[in-house]
């Protein structure tokens, strides 16, 4: 389906903007050029130049279980992977994205996307899910200590037309929600979601509150998003840090 959106010049959160709007259809969206109280996972804020960057959230409406609630962050950040993957190759890198468990999306150890979902639910169901992200596009300068920012136009030297880009990641999501729930397969889901997270072989420094300092690679995501490491730990979101080395 085609994706109903409103452009914005500025708001306090696009997330903020969409939850006011009730009666919006599934696939309705809302952008902005600036957000003034952009929000991450767990309260935390997200740096974004004004006019430079994709701002955006967008409304599914799928009644989904609860149970499936990870279903749909991987539907999300694959969505958003594939579009900046062609965005990159389109503009001449050769560069791709990769998924940082649960959902952040970087270029090779720097970040270039975060994702908030907002779920509201009716029983065991979600009823609606409010999908925030903020991507970095045309921003080259990063002030905060943020670690790690990147952006397409960091990666290729171009600077993206940020319209066109920012209604084809919108169209993107809606087209991998509607296209999985009418015929979902969660195991070529989550075999496309191994294949595109990064840290899957190696050895990279984790940090855990039990074990301290280690190395380890991932082995497997559960479909509830349970992360198994090599070394047999399991944890849920936010038990376990990356310990990703700074790139200044």
């Amino acid at each position: 389906m085609k994706a109903v959106i409103e452009h914005l010049a500025s708001c306090p959160s696009t997330n903020s903007e969409m939850a006011a709007r009730l009666t919006a259809p599934h696939g309705a969206a809302v952008t902005a050029l600036e957000q003034t109280a952009g929000r991450g996972q767990r309260g935390t804020s997200w740096e974004s130049e004004p006019g430079a960057n994709a701002l955006f959230s967008v409304l599914i409406r799928k009644n989904v279980p609860v149970a499936e609630q990870f279903i749909m962050s991987m539907l999300v950040s694959l969505a958003i992977k594939g579009s900046i993957d062609r965005t990159l190759a389109e503009h001449g890198s050769e560069r791709r994205a990769k998924i940082k468990w649960p959902n952040d999306i970087y270029v090779g150890e720097e970040k270039i996307c975060g994702i908030l979902i907002e779920n509201i639910l009716r029983g065991a169901l979600i009823h609606r899910a409010i999908i925030g992200a903020g991507i970095n596009v045309n921003q080259t300068k990063f002030v905060s200590d943020a670690p790690n920012p990147t952006s397409i136009a960091r990666i290729t030297g171009d600077r993206i037309p940020l319209t066109p880009f920012v209604e084809e990641v919108i169209e993107s999501i809606i087209e991998r929600f509607d296209t999985y729930y009418a015929a979902p397969d969660p195991y070529k889901l989550k075999s496309e979601y191994m294949d595109s997270l990064m840290w899957t072989d190696g050895e990279h420094p984790f940090t855990d509150d039990f074990s301290g300092d280690f190395t380890a690679h991932i082995t497997d995501v559960d479909f509830d998003g349970t992360l198994t490491l090599s070394n047999g730990a399991q944890y849920a979101f936010k038990e376990v840090v990356f310990n990703i080395p700074p790139n200044h």
